[in-house]
């Protein structure tokens, strides 16, 4: 299982965090979140993925800010329809992953995704709340058991060191976890030492 850190704010907490080589890291262009990223993203290892998080977003700016950030992934927060997501893919370079967010509540109909699933390279489920995002609360992954795509995907939602053994335990395609509230010491600033015991015990898992 891969790590994204999703929520970075600050530059030289960006670099703290980047030396710990996440696999993605994730920079909210959505005003209305606490952790809205603005300014200029510090140089990073070409290992990490700049992922790109957005709501609603136009397509212009979303290719706007693919360039001004070199971003190697765009994470679709809204209620994006599939043609959206289908002019997005065209119009983007193709080695640029798009991720669909799927928030998910006890009643979540896994039939809603077979439309998105040659409009995007990975869905991410987050728990179902008042924000896009960043809620800090798990949903019952018991319900993943009625995913019956090949496609991996990206889990989200309140998730700590406590998680990792139950996420291995699920045995369905998690390609990555992805971390945020848990780990912060105030919206956007991150606390490195627990993302450094979160990363060493996600390796221990993927042995």
């Amino acid at each position: 299982m891969k790590l994204k850190i999703c929520g970075m704010k600050y530059p030289e907490n960006i670099l703290e965090v980047g030396a710990l080589l996440p696999d993605y890291m994730g920079f909210i262009f959505y005003e209305k979140s606490a952790r809205y990223f603005t300014g200029t993203i510090p140089e990073l290892i070409k290992t990490i993925k700049k992922t790109g998080v957005f709501v609603h977003e136009s397509i212009e700016n979303i290719i706007i800010k693919i360039k001004e950030h070199n971003l190697q992934a765009v994470q679709l927060h809204g209620d994006e329809s599939v043609e959206y997501c289908e002019e997005l893919k065209n119009k983007i370079n193709k080695e640029i992953e798009i991720i669909k967010v799927f928030s998910v509540g006890d009643n979540f109909d896994f039939e809603v995704l077979k439309p998105f699933e040659n409009v995007c390279d990975y869905f991410l489920f987050d728990t179902k709340g008042k924000l896009p995002g960043g809620n800090g609360t798990t949903f019952d992954w018991k319900i993943l058991k009625n995913y019956k795509s090949d496609k991996p995907f990206f889990l989200s939602g309140g998730i700590g060191i406590e998680e990792i053994a139950a996420i291995k335990n699920l045995k369905l395609p998690v390609y990555a976890i992805d971390v945020n509230s848990r780990f912060e010491i105030e919206p956007g600033l991150k606390n490195k030492n627990l993302l450094t015991n979160f990363k060493r015990k996600l390796e221990i898992v993927n042995l």
